[in-house]
């Protein structure tokens, strides 16, 4: 079974402080949210008016045999013409407002995504991460531009309405008003429990599109191990799960509105039945019964639109608080105030190298682990007491079992993740004491898996540094022996990679990864066990380019294969987030201890593999 990504905790009411939030981000929009508002109020007089016009018309020709029709026709032709007018600037304003809106929301979202620290992501699955960016940001947009400027113009046919029916008989204009307090009571009632739905409902929407994207993701491994079947019932169960609370959302508006529709019957059969006698007794011309019968059928309009409205709005909040966590969230892992004041007094931040007063060196000379402690959010530490320090120039080769701790490592260096003990200097000063825009770019890392990003070779090379010429990026691929395999592809450079790289064999895509990172010129390399998923041929050919890698920068190599690591200048045996061996080759070697034991074991593991290998077929 698979666990549930975490979710926040929300209000259990329609929360007005939120959905201000959320219209701050049409404040931007001025220009069409200016002309959206006054359309609204337009229309909701126009729509008032028109009852006001029949008034004047039934009382005017009341009794007459000679009817002049021509200040009615006109009167009317000039309503409509600023209705219809209205309307498609509320529409067109509605539209842009609409597309601006969910623009804006995605890319502050996906701009926070960006910000934030891999432990953000150890818990939340990318699928559920995507219906955020995409479902949950346009349910917002279309709320803000179409639901909540509908309230203003329902609000404003409500308010003109009352204000006109008390006006013009006081008495029966209260009696049709006073079917609005149980239309306010009943709302209070409903509002809690569709809010409650609809939050189920977005919940289940975001687990079956995680579901979609890790199927689509892991599609080989399914087929290999024919669990198509068993993936379906999964699949289903979460099908059937959102189909039971949407089915109960559905059930709670459709009893919802029409207990609305109800009410405002009630009020015409009041205005009917009380302006009747009324206009029997005299106190009460035709014309007034008239715009009265009107104006309480008309009254609920708005009403019901409100109540649709709100009905929206309580589906939408959920997608408003989720969108709205996700844009509070403070990344942890973040630049301190002191950085980002003395960043703020650089008229070229981009220069930031020296953050500090007394004119630190740009280069980066030193990385020191000092006393390091480490662990997730669950489970035990991984690091403890860690100290290490390594010299520009340097190759650092990190070996032992997995969950030893040496990902971790690299991890803390690379500052993915922080410290929970001690602290990490660069050049001496304390690593939360630099940018974290700078410290990164000087990063270049391959992993095991390397990713490439759909286009040509060239473009994934010149990923790592987009002002890069074509001389450059062949340079690098050159550097690290993917110039000639490059050149063999059907277009070159510019041959289309496929999604993922997909197109590419493994060993291909790895030679990219390393050009790709060459070319930005790190100050700091890593490489976590990039050469473990490929042949020995391709592998002879990243060792040789990695010369060209390593000259002059602090590199760390976690290495599964202990044969590419024997030039490094030092190597660490890790175990239980301890360093148990270091030093060269040669001298671990000559201990016999923790590390001649892998290296003798993995050698005569491959030494047997290799004359399996030259076995005759049959023998």
């Amino acid at each position: 079974m698979k666990d549930e990504p975490q979710e926040d905790v929300f209000s259990e009411r329609l929360d007005l402080s939120l959905w201000s939030r959320v219209f701050r981000h049409a404040l931007p929009h001025r220009r069409l949210l200016v002309p959206l508002a006054v359309a609204a109020v337009v229309i909701a007089l126009c729509d008032a008016s028109f009852a006001l016009v029949t008034r004047w018309a039934v009382d005017s020709v009341a009794g007459k045999t000679e009817i002049n029709l021509w200040p009615f026709i006109l009167v009317y032709t000039g309503l409509t013409l600023a209705l219809s007018i209205g309307v498609w600037v509320f529409i067109n304003s509605a539209g842009g407002l609409s597309n601006n809106m969910s623009h804006d929301i995605r890319a502050a979202c996906f701009k926070r995504l960006q910000e934030l620290e891999f432990a953000y992501f150890d818990y939340r699955p990318t699928g559920w991460l995507i219906s955020r960016l995409t479902s949950d940001c346009d349910k917002l947009a279309r709320i803000i531009a179409w639901g909540s400027l509908d309230l203003v113009w329902a609000v404003c046919l409500v308010l003109v309405i009352s204000v006109v029916l008390v006006v013009m008989q006081p008495v029966l204009g209260l009696l049709v008003l006073s079917v609005v307090p149980p239309l306010i009571f009943i709302s209070a009632i409903f509002q809690k429990k569709m809010l409650l739905s609809s939050r189920e409902t977005r919940k289940f929407n975001s687990m079956i599109t995680a579901s979609f994207a890790e199927s689509l993701q892991g599609l080989r491994t399914t087929k290999s191990l024919v669990r198509e079947e068993d993936n379906l019932r999964e699949f289903q169960n979460l099908s059937s799960q959102m189909y039971e609370v949407s089915i109960r959302n559905a059930l709670q508006s459709a009893v919802y509105i029409p207990i609305v529709l109800t009410l405002g019957s009630v009020a015409a059969g009041i205005a009917l039945w009380r302006g009747g006698v009324v206009v029997l007794d005299g106190s009460l011309s035709l014309g007034t019964l008239v715009a009265f019968i009107f104006y309480a059928g008309q009254f609920f309009n708005p009403i019901n639109q409100i109540a649709q409205v709100l009905v929206q709005m309580q589906g939408a909040q959920a997608a408003g608080e989720r969108v709205l966590s996700l844009l509070a969230t403070v990344p942890t892992i973040r630049d301190s105030e002191a950085v980002r004041a003395r960043l703020a007094e650089w008229d070229r931040p981009d220069r930031a190298a020296d953050l500090a007063p007394d004119g630190d060196a740009r280069d980066i000379e030193s990385i020191t682990f000092e006393n390091v402690d480490f662990s997730y959010e669950t489970g035990e530490p991984v690091l403890k007491d860690f100290n290490l320090e390594v010299q520009s120039g340097q190759t650092i080769a990190l070996v032992g079992a997995s969950g030893g701790g040496k990902s971790t490592i690299v991890n803390l260096a690379a500052r993915f993740y922080e410290p929970t003990g001690g602290r990490i200097l660069v050049n001496g000063r304390d690593l939360k004491d630099r940018s974290l825009e700078w410290y990164q770019s000087n990063l270049g890392i391959v992993l095991q898996g390397p990713h490439l990003f759909s286009g040509s070779v060239r473009e994934n090379i010149r990923y790592g540094r987009l002002d890069a010429s074509d001389d450059e990026v062949e340079m690098a691929a050159r550097s690290v022996n993917a110039d000639g395999f490059i050149r063999a592809l059907e277009n070159g450079y510019d041959t289309d990679v496929g999604e993922g790289g997909n197109r590419l064999s493994t060993g291909q895509k790895q030679l990219i990864s390393f050009a790709r990172a060459l070319l930005a010129d790190p100050r700091i390399f890593i490489m976590d066990e990039a050469t473990s998923s490929i042949d020995t041929e391709t592998e002879q050919l990243i060792q040789q380019g990695l010369q060209a890698i390593f000259r002059g920068r602090i590199s760390f190599v976690i290495a599964h294969r202990l044969s590419t690591i024997r030039t490094a200048d030092r190597i660490l045996v890790i175990e239980k987030g301890r360093i148990l061996e270091s030093g060269t080759h040669q001298a671990l070697m000559a201990a016999q201890g923790h590390y001649y034991a892998l290296y003798t074991r993995q050698f005569q593991s491959e030494q047997a593999d290799s004359l399996l290998e030259r076995l005759p077929v049959g023998s």
